[in-house]
């Protein structure tokens, strides 16, 4: 019996701005080797690999004399390129996941949609402009960025915190434990695409 062959994905982009490598394994074990040079952003990364239980490799390298914008923007279209390369037809796979995420006094719900049509709902607000040095409106803008890059429809919506780095952190867990579930092989499949049109 022949062992089936993980599903990964490889994306090197560069740009005038940034030189951003990623390498995504989806049937991993949740190991991390994150180099983006924001630490924040650093963090967030490392929580979703371990529990998505993705082994993820990135390093970045981008204009942080400007700021850090594009930087976490560029890493998220390039995770959301390797996630939807490694994924492939997308044949067997649950397709839908949403969860609730505690975190302390936080709570976030996700709901994902492996649809191949991207659109993102993001209702999470934060009471400051950073967490340390990292700039809170950035939160937003790598869920944008991965989201219309995997292909994916997602929802996020915390519904309560008070701690702007658990808010964060909640939505970040929220996506990795969806993204864990929805991308599972089924059995009941039977290697099928998950939907009447024969195609995601």
């Amino acid at each position: 019996m022949t062992d089936t062959p993980l599903r990964s994905g490889r994306v090197d982009r560069r740009t005038a701005e940034t030189d951003v490598s990623v390498a995504l394994t989806l049937d991993g074990t949740g190991r991390a080797s994150i180099s983006t040079g924001v630490g924040f952003l650093d963090h967030m990364l490392e929580l979703l690999a371990r529990h998505a239980l993705f082994d993820l490799e990135i390093r970045v390298t981008g204009d942080l004399h400007v700021d850090q914008h594009h930087t976490t923007e560029d890493c998220g279209i390039a995770l959301g390129q390797a996630f939807a390369q490694a994924l492939g037809d997308k044949r067997g796979i649950r397709r839908y996941a949403d969860l609730h995420l505690p975190m302390d006094e936080a709570l976030t719900r996700v709901a994902v949609d492996i649809s191949g049509r991207p659109f993102l709902v993001f209702r999470t607000e934060f009471a400051r402009e950073k967490i340390g040095a990292f700039d809170t409106e950035l939160v937003r803008e790598w869920f944008q960025a991965f989201a219309m890059n995997a292909g994916i429809t997602l929802h996020v919506e915390t519904l309560y915190g008070d701690n702007q780095h658990h808010i964060a952190e909640s939505c970040y867990k929220g996506l990795a434990r969806a993204l864990r579930h929805a991308v599972e092989v089924d059995p009941r499949e039977g290697g099928r695409v998950p939907s009447t049109k024969g195609s995601l």
